[in-house]
């Protein structure tokens, strides 16, 4: 008895130290993210992704995009400068491209296949995650400026259609006549796709075989948006759209959809997205990109592609997201040809890119 209880005690007086200094150690270590202790300025605009392939566009058609890009880009940034806001920024940069009919919003929106254009967008604070969207508009000029409204003017997030636009009224957000939105190039687009449908009607299809993503036309895609993060650390994003070139029955995207299409949070980043909406609102692409940072402390960049590279595709759907996180990285992602794209550089340069390449 004497015997074990001496063991018993050399035992515990020879561990003793490794027991105290086992308890002393520090709780595993969590993965963060490294980031400087002040965050750049941080601005990257898109306008939409697709079957963009370098040759695909004449040099001076190029260089009108480069040039467009490029105003809308410095006019965001140069707001950012000056001290305003992350949604300043992102509303003064996507309401210079809705007003140009290069883009697929506003001014340049397709056409559904009753010959309507039908505008969507959505707009996030990524500081108070209040968020503003609005669909199937077909009068607002400035369908971001209508979003912006009724995330800060009203209590709701999402208004659509005639209530939407009676909404604007009251804001006097401007309105325009529907012969506003008239284009020549989009109207020819719907003209292409209807006859394409008629010559797909007449043409036998296998039997077994049902029409997927890869059967419908490219120049169904298009979206312009934008992310930034201000001098207080401010993140915010922004998205509009004309939707889909010969949609029917007052489909809607991911543009206007919070978590799909747009997102922002402080704590983790911004996002705005282009590409094929239903597969967006599947997945949430904006909202899960953000949620891979908060809960498994990855990059952006490498977010963005695990999810527009392996879960977008695993399920067919084409498109890209730009990005920024709350430290200013900036993340580029699309499986589609190229997207439109522009961004300010670590060095405060401009950059202006369309192919994948």
């Amino acid at each position: 008895m004497t015997t074990s209880i001496l063991r018993f005690v050399l035992v515990a007086i020879l561990l003793s130290p490794f027991s105290a200094f086992a308890q002393k150690l520090p709780p595993p270590e969590t993965k963060q993210l490294q980031g400087p202790q002040n965050p750049r300025l941080g601005f990257i605009i898109h306008g939409g992704a697709g079957v963009i392939t370098r040759g695909s566009l004449t040099a001076e058609r190029e260089k009108q995009y480069r040039d467009k890009l490029t105003a809308a880009l410095l006019a965001g940034y140069k707001a950012l400068q000056s001290g305003k806001s992350s949604l300043d920024a992102v509303e003064i940069a996507i309401r210079i491209l809705e007003d140009d009919p290069f883009f697929n919003a506003g001014k340049g929106a397709v056409f559904t296949a009753d010959g309507k254009n039908e505008l969507d967008a959505s707009i996030m604070d990524g500081k108070t995650l209040a968020a503003g969207a609005v669909a199937g508009l077909h009068h607002v000029k400035n369908p971001i400026t209508l979003a912006r409204a009724v995330m800060e003017k009203s209590p709701h997030v999402m208004m659509i259609g005639d209530g939407a636009e009676q909404f604007a009224k009251t804001q006097n957000i401007e309105l325009v006549d529907e012969k506003y939105f008239w284009t020549q190039s989009r109207w020819d687009s719907l003209q292409k796709v209807l006859q394409q449908e008629k010559e797909k009607s007449t043409t036998p299809k296998p039997k077994g075989l049902s029409e997927n993503l890869s059967e419908l036309p490219y120049n169904k895609f298009g979206t312009v948006g934008a992310v930034a993060l201000d001098k207080n650390g401010n993140l915010a994003a922004g998205t509009s759209t004309g939707g889909m070139t010969n949609k029917k029955f007052g489909r809607v995207g991911d543009a206007p959809i919070i978590g799909a299409g747009t997102y922002a949070n402080n704590e983790t980043c911004a996002v705005s997205a282009t590409g094929w909406g239903e597969f967006f609102i599947r997945i949430g692409v904006a909202r899960d990109i953000c949620a891979l940072i908060e809960y498994r402390a990855l990059t952006i960049q490498r977010s963005a592609d695990i999810v527009i590279h392996q879960k977008l595709q695993k399920l067919g759907g084409d498109g890209g997201i730009i990005g920024l996180d709350k430290f200013g990285n900036i993340a580029i992602s699309f499986n589609s040809e190229g997207m439109y794209r522009a961004y300010i550089d670590a060095s405060g340069k401009p950059v202006v890119q369309i192919y994948k390449d």
